[in-house]
Order: C-alpha cells, then sequence, then structure tokens
C-alpha cells in the first residue's frame, strides 16, 4: 500500500508520528464512454467559456462564484496560506464513548501505521484506547480540507474515520413525521418475534455481491461472442395481505428455513437468488477470456482492450447482494 498522508498525532505532549493509507478499496467495473461504432475512447477538450479558446491544464485554476456573479480566483499559493494547524497533524480534540457518534457521520476509514520511532507510543495509545473502550475524537485536513473524524482501535492497528461536520447532515422532513401513527401490540410482539427468529452474528463474509459476478458474466459472454446470460424475473409479490398476517407468515418463514439451526431465517431466500445462476457461473467463470478477439461484435478498438478487460472482469471476481451459496 502507498501511503497518502504523513504526519503525527498529537495529544496534550504526546506526538506519534503516523502515515495513512486507505483502509477499502472498490471493486466495481470501470466503464469508459466509447464510439459505439467502432469502440474507440470519447476525448474532451478543456475549453473556456469565454473566449472558446483550449486552456493547458498548468493554466488552469480553481474558482468560486460569488453571488453577484464575480468570479474569485484561487491559485495553489493561496491554499497554502490557510491558516490551519492539522496541515501535518491529526490533532485530538476529545475521547468519547464510541456508541455516542452516530454512524451517519463516518465517510471514508484509513489505516494508521507509526514510524518507526514511534511504535510504542503508537501501542501505548492503541492499549489504552482499548482498555478505555472510547476513541479520540480529532481533525485533520486532506487535500487542502479540513475535516472532523475518529481515531479508534481495530485489532491491532489505529483506525482513522474521516466524518462530516453537524451541518452536512440533512434533516429527515418526511410527511408522516408529523401524524400519530400507532401500531397494535400484536403487531409489535409479532415483529419482535421475527427479528428474534432472523437474529444472527454478522459474519461479512456471508454474503456476496450479485450485481458484480453477472456484471463479470456478462462481459465475458459478450468478449467471446457467446450466449448472454438470461436474467433471473422476480417472484411475484403475490397477494395483498394485513400487516398482522404478514408478519405471521413471515415468522413461520423463518423458523421452517433455520430448520431448528442456529442459521437466521431471512438468509434462504438470498441463498436462492445466488443459486438461480448457480449452473451458469459454474462453467462461465472456469472459460478463458484469452479468446476475446472473435467475439461476433468486437471492434478494432476493442481488439486491443476486450481481452484485459474481460480479463480483469474474471480475475474480479470474489464472493457477490446476497449470501454465499452453500458448498
Amino acid at each position: 500500500m502507498r501511503a497518502m498522508w504523513r504526519g503525527a498525532i498529537s495529544f496534550g505532549l504526546v506526538t506519534i508520528g503516523v502515515r495513512l493509507f486507505a483502509a477499502t478499496e472498490e471493486h466495481d467495473f470501470r466503464f469508459h464512454q466509447v464510439h459505439r461504432a467502432d469502440g474507440g475512447r470519447i476525448r474532451y477538450k478543456r475549453v473556456c467559456s469565454l473566449d472558446g479558446e483550449e486552456v493547458e491544464y498548468a493554466d488552469i485554476a480553481k474558482g468560486h462564484e460569488l453571488e453577484d456573479g464575480r468570479m474569485v480566483i484561487l491559485d495553489q499559493e493561496d491554499f497554502d496560506k490557510l491558516p490551519i494547524s492539522t496541515d501535518r497533524a491529526i490533532e485530538v480534540l476529545e475521547f468519547v464513548p464510541a456508541e455516542q457518534i452516530d454512524p451517519l457521520y463516518f465517510q471514508r476509514a484509513y489505516y494508521l501505521e507509526p514510524e518507526k520511532n514511534a511504535v510504542r507510543p503508537y501501542v501505548l495509545l492503541r492499549q489504552a484506547l482499548q482498555r478505555a473502550d472510547q476513541l479520540a475524537v480529532v481533525k485533520i485536513t486532506l487535500r487542502q480540507r479540513e475535516t472532523l473524524a475518529t481515531v479508534r482501535a481495530r485489532e491491532d492497528v489505529l483506525v482513522l474515520h474521516t466524518m462530516l461536520w453537524p451541518d452536512e447532515i440533512r434533516a429527515p422532513e418526511f410527511g408522516f413525521l408529523e401524524g400519530d401513527t400507532t401500531v397494535r401490540p400484536q403487531e409489535l410482539a409479532m415483529a419482535e418475534s421475527l427479528i428474534e427468529n432472523m437474529a444472527g452474528d454478522f459474519d461479512p463474509e456471508e454474503f456476496s455481491d450479485d450485481y458484480r459476478e453477472a456484471m463479470a458474466e456478462l462481459i465475458e459472454a459478450k468478449a467471446e461472442g457467446a450466449e448472454l446470460p438470461e436474467r433471473a424475473e422476480p417472484e411475484p409479490a403475490g397477494e395483498v395481505i394485513d400487516l398482522m398476517t404478514a408478519l405471521e407468515r413471515s415468522v413461520e418463514a423463518a423458523r421452517s428455513s433455520r430448520g431448528g439451526g442456529r442459521a437466521a431465517g431471512g438468509r434462504s431466500g438470498a441463498k436462492a437468488g445466488g443459486q438461480r445462476r448457480a449452473t451458469s457461473r459454474s462453467t462461465g467463470a472456469a472459460k478463458s477470456t484469452k479468446t476475446a478477439g472473435t467475439a461476433a461484435k468486437t471492434t478494432k478498438a476493442g481488439e486491443k482492450t476486450g481481452g484485459k478487460t474481460a480479463g480483469r472482469a474474471k480475475s474480479g471476481q470474489r464472493r457477490t447482494g446476497g449470501r454465499k451459496r452453500p458448498a
């Protein structure tokens, strides 16, 4: 991994040199805009809206338009002069219990690695946070923008989560909140029973991204000129029933799917969704994508990239929406 930021955690008189690494990565497919006729990539020119001239990247600055229409132009030197104390420091503001922070505030996650001469204070902070069951509320500047964040201990490393500012959280302005909706005690008891029957311990490895897996199949089939996989039709919604009847049927279905075991009742439906494509996937995933050039509609531009795209799609296939299919 490549460090994207280097600085220090600062709290009290203690300073811990750290490097920041992205803790997550996206595995979604990347698509390009291309010419339908020959597959050529679409290019855009940077053109000034006032004089119509093409502008070199070195001549591009950032601008903020005022309410009166005037444009304030800012160069890199202007950003460098901002009086920000967290440019190279993670400033600890306070320590709070984790449950006090609404997950709605969280944005992205980053790993913090200590510099070679800062391992001991790093481990000290990590263990102190674990024993106190607290996390640190901090400020940090990333990409020229100061942001609120938290630092917490996750197993053997410290993790930084960037956060939204309070004024960036929207209030839910929904009409139903102004009314007085009541539910019957029997309905509430049945809903609690359904939750109990579907309860389980969260294991992220049990879930799979069905969309990504299906997209990999589609790309591979298009590259090889093979028959495209059929879309699984959703099951009909069925008759409209009252809330209590729906809850009762849901509880019965959850109990039946558990079969007396610990597995959560709602999992069988997700598994079934994946099993509908199990046959085509078992053969499609095993095919080589090296023959992408033989596709019926492959164009000259596509011949250069088709095999690579299909290869990436295939190598990127992982457990992918629903629960994993049973072995």
